[in-house]
């Protein structure tokens, strides 16, 4: 591996899917109707979100020896499930001392609760323990590819959606799960590390382009990483680019064939290279399409 370069492993109404048990039936995931609406976009090179942009945010928290702390991101995707990345919260992968207590809903400001903008002010921020955590049985820790990164994070009770808390799409269908993004605006978000700071109070956003996997590969190949096709490469632009901190979180699209724009997940932020933000060399993004069987199977 290039001595020069790093990889960073970053530690920093309505219902579609219905089960039925006898004349009970137990909606668990949110149509488009009910995810959250798209707008009109550096994480790293990010400017502000608005106030209530990105409502599916989640931060986890981890309780540490003599201390605790915020140190990556998650998407809510139903009532009581969070989708984010298995490095941050498999226990090989962080610190020995380190436990995921708490989950974080309809934060915008870390430093203020409630926060407001202008004349704009929310909800206080949620936090909501950590009932169960659901690591994909594939996953490496070891593996400096990271296949299968991508963990569920179970909440101790249901969450009520509101303006400031609202879930993320997956792609249930098998046409969103075909979709390519090559070349297509994606959206990013997180309060990771920024060119100024090592983190940042307020959620960030920046608009990253997806990689066609031909040119990502041969990418991290000469740093000794050979990428699989269940990860999605977006970004390479320089210092634009998801960072320490905001790994766990998603990388999302806009969609719209159901007729009201919505957005849809499409990668959990996995890792990239160190400095953050390099010129040809794009984030890794755990492909979302590719768990869907997973993520069916193990909700409850």
């Amino acid at each position: 591996m290039n001595p020069k370069i790093f990889l960073r492993l970053i530690i920093s109404v309505g219902f579609l899917f219905v089960i039925s048990t006898g004349a009970a039936t137990l909606s668990l995931f949110p149509t488009s109707r009910a995810c959250a609406g798209a707008r009109s976009n550096k994480i790293f090179g990010g400017v502000e979100t608005e106030i209530d942009e990105f409502p599916w945010m989640a931060l986890i928290e981890y309780e540490k020896k003599n201390s605790k702390g915020f140190h990556c991101g998650g998407s809510l995707i139903s009532t009581r499930y969070i989708l984010t990345a298995a490095h941050c919260v498999n226990p090989k992968s962080i610190p020995a001392d380190w436990k995921p207590i708490n989950v974080r809903l309809g934060e915008w400001d870390m430093s203020t609760n409630p926060d407001c903008m202008e004349n704009d002010c929310s909800d206080p921020h949620k936090n909501i323990s950590i009932e169960k955590i659901i690591v994909h049985e594939e996953y490496n820790h070891e593996s400096s590819t990271q296949p299968n990164d991508i963990a569920l994070i179970r909440l101790a009770e249901d969450v009520e959606f509101t303006d400031f808390i609202q879930p993320l799409c997956l792609p249930w269908s098998n046409e969103l799960q075909t979709k390519t993004y090559v070349g297509k605006a994606l959206d990013v978000a997180g309060w990771g590390k920024t060119e100024r700071s090592t983190t940042n109070a307020r959620k960030l956003k920046a608009m990253v382009k997806g990689v066609d996997h031909s040119e990502c590969v041969p990418a991290y190949r000469k740093l000794g990483v050979l990428l699989n096709t269940k990860q999605l490469c977006a970004g390479g632009e320089f210092g634009v680019d998801t960072c320490r901190g905001d790994s766990g979180g998603s990388l999302v699209a806009v969609d719209s064939t159901s007729g009201r724009p919505y957005y849809l997940a499409v990668g959990v932020v996995s890792f990239g290279p160190i400095p953050c933000g390099q010129a040809g060399i794009p984030g890794v993004y755990t492909k979302v399409a590719d768990y869907v069987p997973w993520i069916r199977n193990k909700v409850e």
